[in-house]
């Protein structure tokens, strides 16, 4: 649940508090089903549709006009739906999701039915929950509602309340004898769940959303995440819990949970929900819906460590894609195809909390590109980067029918050439390209593509190849030829392709590869194969000389591998190839892969 007090710490707390975490520690779309129909398995494909939130939290004038928050109500959801279904429902646009504040005044004074249920407000949703979603329905989509993981502070009326369906349990009898709270903003008493009547309480409240006919609950809130940690916030086994819970009520229901979900507990996420928030809200909680700074800009960061994990039933939600108002966006033209180019690479749900009454015609055009929405809904993998996360990128992803999508973004504040080099990919030789923001075949490229792109731009193309595969050489880190300083040091590495690594890099630590033979001169993309659990930078050069330093995104964890290419340029015959720490913290490094030809 967002009240306003809580929505401070949402907008406020989230990168203070990552800060201190860090300082201490780190298509085709779905056919839309009819109601009381059997619909097909959630999240086949990301999810598409919108939100009501990024209008609820914005101070945008004349969206909130009675308050904070006061977006809400059954009239503006109607009117929401009623333009989804003319406008994007026939682009695969198929959620309306009703956010947080449906069963809360304008006060933010909540409702409950007599079993502890949240029950709509009256004001805000005068015919009830129900009614809204046959009204979503009608129009041949889907609906949307939400909680806050727990039990409600207010909900637990002295313990005394009963549970549906549940004889003999209490409020009293689902959460700890010390009301231990939990969730995100402390509003909630943690569940017990060695206490049957705990489940039967998720149970309830699945029984009572399924008969109201929704297909959607966004549970929000959920640890470890949301910026808290330890026991209280360990919300695992509520997940579990509503998972057992709308599957026995029989009816379909997309479980999502939310937000900036621990990614030490991305199995448990998988096993149990079809999609979770990597990341804290995107919205800005300003006069405009988001900006680039806060938060579309920290995706990058945060997407390519949980790419592996996506896939048909879960995927990586990076949160709503708010491209389509102009103004209200808050954002250049510029940043808004880059923001929406990232999510669909990433094959995260494309749902927007825009005002779809009111899409000016870019943003229309960016929300219904039937190539680029494919890329989301694609059987493809979700795009990684293939450079270091400096301030211009390309990121990749294998098409099935071996080609590729790249997608280059320039993230500086001034404008910049960024190019894709194609042995990033593999290959090297000729290749096609077509862009698929401007549905054009641009033609023949041969062994890269360069585009100059505005501040914060983007540009995303389907690369076919021509040209030949890429053959590597390979070096390990731990070979008995290369030399360290500092602390750098070999570690055993089951994930490392020689079973060890070099690790230890950190203010002053330094690894340099000695014998780095190429045929000729010339400037190479060198694989960097590495493990780094956050984001780590590293300054790159050979024989002493052009000294860069690179980002390398973090892979999630210090078990896993993942690899990028860094331009180095090197002398016919022996190199040296140094990775320096400087006076920060490098990743630890697996292996080199060197082309055999530049």
């Amino acid at each position: 649940m967002r009240s306003p007090s809580y929505s401070v710490l949402r907008t406020r707390a989230p990168r203070f508090l990552a800060v201190l975490a860090m300082a201490a520690g780190a298509l085709a779309a779905v056919p839309p089903a009819q109601a009381d129909t059997a619909a097909p398995t959630p999240a086949a494909k990301p999810y598409m549709g919108w939100t009501s939130w990024s209008m609820q939290s914005s101070k945008y004038p004349g969206l909130n006009p009675d308050g904070d928050y006061s977006y809400l109500t059954e009239a503006n959801v109607l009117k929401q739906t009623d333009a989804l279904a003319a406008k994007l429902k026939k682009y695969g646009y198929e959620y309306v999701n009703i956010d947080a504040g449906w069963w809360r005044d304008k006060a933010w004074t909540p409702h409950f039915d007599r079993y502890a249920r949240q029950q709509a407000d009256p004001v805000r949703f005068p015919r009830g929950m129900k009614a809204v979603a046959d009204h979503i329905h009608a129009k041949g989509l889907k609906a949307g509602i939400y909680l806050p993981v727990g039990l409600e502070k207010e909900a637990y009326d002295r313990g005394a309340a009963p549970i549906w369906n549940a004889p003999g349990c209490t409020t009293a009898d689902l959460v700890y004898a010390d009301l231990r709270t939990t969730n995100g903003w402390d509003s909630a008493y943690k569940l017990d769940f060695a206490k049957p009547c705990a489940q039967k309480y998720i149970d309830s409240q699945a029984q009572l959303f399924a008969d109201w006919g929704y297909d959607f609950l966004k549970l929000d809130g959920v640890g470890p995440g949301s910026f808290k940690s330890g026991e209280n916030y360990d919300n695992v086994a509520d997940v579990a819990a509503w998972q057992q819970a709308i599957a026995a009520t029989g009816r379909p229901i997309h479980l999502e949970i939310s937000w900036s979900l621990d990614y030490g507990h991305v199995a448990d996420w998988k096993k149990y929900t079809n999609g979770w928030r990597i990341d804290t809200d995107v919205e800005c909680y300003c006069n405009t819906l988001v900006s680039w700074e806060n938060s579309v800009d920290d995706r990058f960061d945060d997407a390519p460590a949980w790419a592996r994990h996506a896939g048909p039933g879960g995927w990586n939600d990076l949160d709503s894609l708010n491209v389509g108002n102009g103004a209200m966006d808050g954002l250049t033209k510029a940043e808004r195809q880059t923001y929406a180019t990232l999510w669909a690479i990433s094959k995260s749900p494309l749902y927007t909390g825009d005002d779809l009454t009111r899409l000016d015609s870019y943003g229309l055009s960016l929300l219904t590109n039937t190539e680029v929405i494919a890329v989301d809904q694609s059987d493809a993998p979700p795009a990684v980067p293939v450079t270091p996360s400096d301030r211009q990128q390309v990121w990749a992803a294998k098409n099935p029918d071996g080609t590729f999508t790249v997608a280059l973004f320039n993230l500086a504040d001034a404008p910049a050439a960024v190019t894709a080099d194609f042995s990033t990919l593999g290959f090297t030789g000729k290749a096609a390209a077509r862009d698929l923001w401007n549905h054009e075949n641009l033609g023949t490229y041969r062994d890269r593509i360069t585009q100059a792109l505005p501040a914060h731009g983007s540009r995303l193309f389907k690369v076919t190849p021509h040209g030949q595969a890429v053959t590597w050489s390979g070096v390990e880190a731990e070979d008995p030829a290369n030399t360290h300083a500092g602390n750098a040091s070999v570690a055993d590495c089951s994930a490392c392709s020689g079973g060890k690594k070099v690790g230890n890099l950190y203010q002053g630590g330094r690894l340099t590869f000695n014998d780095v033979v190429v045929a000729k001169a010339g400037t190479y993309q060198i694989k960097v194969s590495y493990i780094s659990g956050d984001a780590r930078s590293a300054v790159v050069s050979a024989n002493g000389n052009g000294s860069t330093s690179h980002k390398f995104p973090s892979t999630g964890d210090w078990s896993t591998v993942n690899t990028v290419h860094v331009p180095v340029s090197l002398k016919a015959g022996a190199n040296t190839l140094t990775f320096d720490s400087g006076s920060g913290y490098a990743p630890d490094i697996d292996r080199i892969d060197v082309p055999k030809s530049s």
